[in-house]
């Protein structure tokens, strides 16, 4: 499976090269060693595969949502990039459960947007029970560029900053309160790699204005 991964990811490098060829991954010293969550808002359906290429040589795991593992051949494809199904309407445990079991047993590390979908503004704690859970830091990281396929090809500029990791302490409750301080915290993150990145930036969901070009 870690070989399919590998493999894959040289296959996307290449890919997303050839299409783009314009990426530039900022502060990419500010990961830490060993595993970590990967947190940002989700501005279209391939910042993913760029957070992926941009915290290289880290591999990641990642929430698929279940109807998508119907197909048997995007199933394999899932399966075998480390993804796992959610039921994004009832989640449940294993939501939370089997990143967490990724974390601590295996190398890899987790992909997860907060807000859930790309048109969500609004922070879910999913995020910091999991890193609590599996004693891991949360790393804040923003993408800017196209927001369409379209867009990718005309090769303008993509940017991926990471920001300084999150620490959880294990010792304290995960209440209502320190939740909130996270939620914070990683919003402040957000907006300040936004601003060194470029102080202009403001995102448009494009389903919403299609007129919009970013």
């Amino acid at each position: 499976m870690g070989l399919f991964y590998s493999f894959a990811r040289i296959i996307v490098r290449f890919l997303v090269f050839l299409i783009n060829g314009n990426a530039h991954y900022l502060h990419k010293d500010r990961l830490p060693k060993g595993n970590f969550i990967l947190v940002g808002p989700h501005r279209t359906w391939f910042d993913p595969i760029y957070f992926a290429l941009a915290a290289s040589p880290n591999k990641f795991t990642f929430m698929a949502k279940k109807e998508l593992f119907k197909n048997p051949i995007i199933r394999f494809i899932l399966v075998h990039a480390n993804a796992f199904p959610v039921d994004r309407e009832n989640p449940g445990p294993s939501a939370i459960k089997t990143p967490v079991k990724k974390l601590r047993k295996t190398d890899l590390s987790l992909i997860l947007f907060p807000s859930g979908t790309r048109h969500s503004e609004e922070l879910k704690g999913g995020a910091a029970l999991i890193a609590k859970l599996a004693n891991v830091p949360l790393v804040p990281v923003v993408y800017q560029g196209p927001l369409t396929f379209k867009r990718l090809f005309r090769r303008k500029p993509v940017k991926i900053a990471f920001g300084d990791p999150i620490y959880l302490d294990r010792k304290s409750k995960l209440d209502d309160d320190s939740q909130k301080k996270v939620e914070e915290q990683m919003q402040s993150a957000f907006d300040a790699l936004d601003y060194s990145v470029d102080p202009n930036f403001k995102y448009v969901d494009v389903s919403k204005k299609p007129e919009q070009n970013n």
